[in-house]
C-alpha cells in the first residue's frame, strides 16, 4: 500500500478507525496482562517467602 501524506497513512483508506482501535484494543490487552502478571508473580514470592519462614520455625 502506498499512502500519499500521513494523513492518508492514519486514515488507511477509511479504515483508520478500525485499524487504530484494534491496534489500541491490543496494546492496553497486553499492558493489563503484563501488569497482573507482575503482580501474580510478587503474590508468589511473598507466599514462598512466608512458606520459608514457616518451615525455618
Amino acid at each position: 500500500m502506498e499512502w500519499a501524506s500521513w494523513s492518508d497513512f492514519w486514515h488507511m483508506g477509511g479504515y483508520g478507525f478500525y485499524v487504530w482501535g484494534s491496534y489500541g484494543v491490543t496494546a492496553v490487552c497486553v499492558a493489563i496482562e503484563v501488569l497482573l502478571l507482575k503482580r501474580a508473580a510478587g503474590d508468589t514470592r511473598r507466599r514462598l517467602k512466608r512458606m520459608r519462614q514457616w518451615e525455618e520455625q
